[in-house]
């Protein structure tokens, strides 16, 4: 994320959603302060369309619906007043129908770049975890084929790496499993992997 120049005047919730609904360029919110988000590489959008795509498949006539991009996510304010953008999410909560963000969503999906990896392992993990409908909080890589998923698990959360065009990602919460190589579909790697020996 890139702080916008007024990062240190403070805004409340209500003014960062209001500004939302009109602004040029996405931002994400942490109590009060603004953040400008950076634009996405032709690969993170593929990827984010394939993943939005095969969870649409699966859920169609599901009560989980898909969402990409421009969802916001809530945090509970117990934790702090946060909104994100989450590059994908599932929501299964029919009484959770805010028109510009979810506040329990079962499923979300960061993809991973030099400028969020930081955040998406350490902030967002953390924040995210506080959801408690959250089954499954999943970083998909966009230089390798790879994922972690940090699942909900007692008596805390676990975490799952896979790799390699053989591995699927099983989202149990939700019934759903992708084949990584369906994830990966028309980006460098799959392209590198296919012209490789």
């Amino acid at each position: 994320m890139i702080a916008i120049p007024k990062a240190a005047d403070w805004v409340s919730p209500e003014e960062y959603l209001e500004g939302e609904r009109s602004a040029e360029v996405r931002h994400e919110y942490v109590d009060g302060r603004v953040y400008a988000m950076a634009g996405a590489s032709d690969d993170h959008n593929r990827i984010a369309g394939n993943i939005f795509r095969e969870l649409g498949n699966a859920l169609r006539g599901h009560k989980c619906e898909p969402f990409i991009n421009d969802m916001k996510v809530k945090i509970p304010p117990a934790f702090a007043d946060v909104y994100y953008y989450p590059d994908v999410l599932v929501a299964c909560d029919p009484t959770d129908n805010a028109r510009y963000f979810r506040e329990r969503p079962t499923v979300i999906i960061e993809l991973l770049s030099a400028e969020t990896e930081r955040t998406d392992r350490r902030e967002k993990a953390i924040a995210y975890r506080q959801i408690p409908t959250m089954d499954a909080y999943i970083l998909v890589e966009q230089e390798r084929m790879a994922a972690t998923i940090l699942r909900r698990a007692e008596p805390g959360w676990q975490s799952n790496v896979m790799e390699g065009s053989g591995s699927v990602l099983k989202l149990s919460g939700i019934g759903v499993e992708i084949p990584l190589e369906r994830i990966y579909e028309r980006t460098t790697v799959a392209g590198a992997r296919a012209s490789g020996p």
